[in-house]
């Protein structure tokens, strides 16, 4: 009897070890990947840098957005939601589905290309 009891707790053991290791492959929490924010409200307004590198910019129209609500924005291509996790904001759906911007301030936010800060820089000019 006491054979059959040790035998049990072994396979007991055995389990703990397999889905302590299983545990270990799961993707990171959402914790670990940034605390879930909003933007603020308002209209955005997204242009290039000038060509003479000076702080002027060549607004892109087509770039502009406006967060409507906590978590919806609006584009001249059409509506749709984001997520903020930590400093990334990212479209999560409709035309803007993608796209990501890194936050630099509460109110300015930078484009990303390929994971990186692109030239595309976006400001918040009213709500």
């Amino acid at each position: 009897m006491a054979l059959q009891a040790t035998g049990a707790i072994g396979v007991s053991m055995k389990r703990v070890a397999i889905f302590s290791l299983m545990a270990l492959t799961l993707p990171a929490p959402a914790a670990a990947q940034g605390k879930i924010g909003t933007i603020e409200r308002g209209q955005y307004i997204c242009e290039l840098p000038d060509d003479s590198g000076g702080q002027a910019g060549i607004e892109q129209p087509e770039e502009n957005f406006r967060i409507a609500s906590a978590s919806r924005y609006r584009s001249p291509q059409g509506r749709g939601t984001y997520l903020r996790r930590g400093d990334v904001v990212t479209m999560s759906s409709g035309p803007r589905n993608g796209d990501q911007y890194l936050v630099i301030t509460p109110s300015f936010l930078r484009k990303l290309e390929n994971g990186e800060p692109g030239r595309l820089r976006c400001f918040l000019r009213g709500r």
